[in-house]
């Protein structure tokens, strides 16, 4: 459901367009899962590499190939692709109430240790599009590989103003 232009009546999309940033297309996912899945009000995404236009910005180890500036860019990718799997299951972001957890995971040369700095890229972009109701828990891991040789990959975890999809409607 994810669409190109502003929604009517949307403030996530308006805020996105205030900041002069747009959800991509949801990203096929690369082996045997699914983008996101809801459970009550919560809606847990998968990895999310930084994909533009179905394929990785960059690849390599952040603190040798990739400088972590450029991988701090990479987690806002990551993020805006996290949020276009989100909206695409329940519809429309104005849904989400807060985000609650960011889990972030940098492929490190051994001797790089900023991971929470590069994952500030998705934090700080949060904060941004969703204001207090941005700000979450989280975790920032280094990690020797990710998949495709990505440097950086994001899971989120937002709850809903209630369940992401609505009971039936009774029998009658």
């Amino acid at each position: 459901m994810v669409t190109t232009g502003q929604e009517p009546g949307s403030r996530v999309r308006a805020r996105l367009a205030e900041l002069d940033l747009s959800l991509p297309a949801v990203a096929a996912p690369v082996a045997a899962y699914v983008p996101a899945i809801a459970s009550g009000p919560h809606v847990h995404t998968s990895g999310q590499l930084p994909f533009v236009d179905g394929a990785l910005a960059t690849t390599g180890k952040v603190g040798a190939e990739v400088g972590p500036e450029r991988a701090a860019e990479l987690a806002a990718t990551c993020c805006l692709n996290a949020l276009a799997a989100i909206e695409d299951l329940v519809g429309d972001l104005d849904r989400v109430v807060r985000v609650v957890k960011l889990t972030g995971f940098v492929a490190s040369d051994p001797s790089f240790t900023a991971q929470p700095a590069v994952i500030n890229g998705a934090s700080t972009l949060l904060g941004e599009i969703f204001g207090d109701a941005g700000r979450h828990a989280r975790s920032a891991v280094g990690v020797a590989v990710l998949p495709l040789d990505a440097p950086v990959e994001l899971e989120l975890v937002v709850e809903l103003d209630g369940p992401a999809v609505p009971a039936p409607a009774p029998a009658g």
